[in-house]
């Protein structure tokens, strides 16, 4: 009987640890094909001098490293990658969270709401940058005809020409793309917020910045800093909507380091300093979002064991 007993679970650990394996094993396979290979291929070319053409690159250690921090552009393009991080993740978290306590308890039409702010966040990329380009038009665009209109014409320039205005124009129109999905998660999370605080601290006479900060922020906050990390990786691999509305210029003055890997790697054909760049991004974003993913999962586990 005592064999019998100690057998059955030692042959239910293994059943279980096959399954487990079989199902894992999917994930796996994808994870080392669209990752741990990529990322292997990255870190060899890298070291190497490879152009898009000499199958057997020569070795050169360092040299394309030493090249990334002695170069004057990378650092302009890192600046600007920064300049998107606190202004492209700010933004889109004050304004969404904004429209998201505005909704709050809309009942009648909620569903329109929703949608009309959601809306521009489902639009390819593509569709996005070239109509803001034309919004955006030094002589017939909605913006400056607007200006115009209203006596500002002093204001009026070339938004995306002007190496002043580009990067931030860019930028607005990224935020605009953003906020609404920025919203929605929102939304989401201040319908298991527990009003009956809310109220309590009305009665208390603690205004609404007051009751914000210390009643919903907190019951919040994993899913604010989910939404943060999201919007904060995505500055430092930001690509698609610069490319499309300036190429990373004028003068370069909008160029990311997304924007400079690529020009490097498959327009000046220095394909090993183009992966160096897109290294320093991963080395960048990669401890950012493992620390706040860690920092969200410990406010979701001290929020349950509340």
């Amino acid at each position: 009987m005592t064999t019998r007993s100690s057998a059955v679970p030692r042959v239910t650990r293994r059943a279980q640890s096959r399954l487990g394996i079989l199902m894992v094993a999917p994930l796996m396979v994808l994870v080392i094909i669209f990752f741990l290979f990529p990322l292997g291929s990255a870190i060899y070319y890298s070291f190497v001098d490879f152009d898009g053409i000499n199958p057997s690159p020569p070795f050169v250690g360092f040299d394309n490293y030493v090249r990334m921090f002695t170069d004057p552009e990378m650092w302009h393009a890192l600046s600007n990658n920064l300049i998107w991080i606190v202004i492209g993740t700010i933004s889109p978290l004050v304004i969404g969270l904004f429209y998201a306590l505005l909704l709050w308890n809309v009942r009648r039409a909620s569903a329109f709401y929703r949608l009309a702010f959601f809306f521009p966040y489902v639009l390819p990329g593509i569709a996005i940058g070239i109509v803001w380009s034309w919004i955006y038009d030094p002589l017939n665009g909605w913006l400056n005809v607007g200006l115009r209109a209203i006596g500002l014409e002093s204001l009026t320039t070339g938004w995306l020409g002007n190496p002043d205005t580009a990067l931030y124009a860019v930028l607005a129109t990224a935020i605009w793309g953003s906020t609404g999905f920025v919203m929605i998660i929102f939304l989401s999370a201040l319908r298991n917020v527990d009003t009956e605080l809310v109220e309590a601290a009305t009665l208390d006479r603690a205004n609404a910045l007051q009751r914000l900060w210390h009643i919903i922020l907190p019951q919040i906050m994993p899913v604010f800093i989910m939404v943060t990390t999201i919007t904060l990786v995505g500055g430092f691999s930001v690509f698609d909507i610069i490319f499309i509305m300036t190429g990373g210029g004028p003068a370069n003055a909008t160029n990311v380091l997304g924007t400079y890997a690529y020009t490097n790697a498959f327009q000046l054909n220095a394909i090993s300093y183009g992966t160096t760049l897109a290294m320093l991004i991963t080395v960048l974003s990669i401890p950012c979002a493992v620390f706040l993913n860690r920092l969200q999962r410990r406010l979701s586990i001290q929020g349950t064991t509340a």
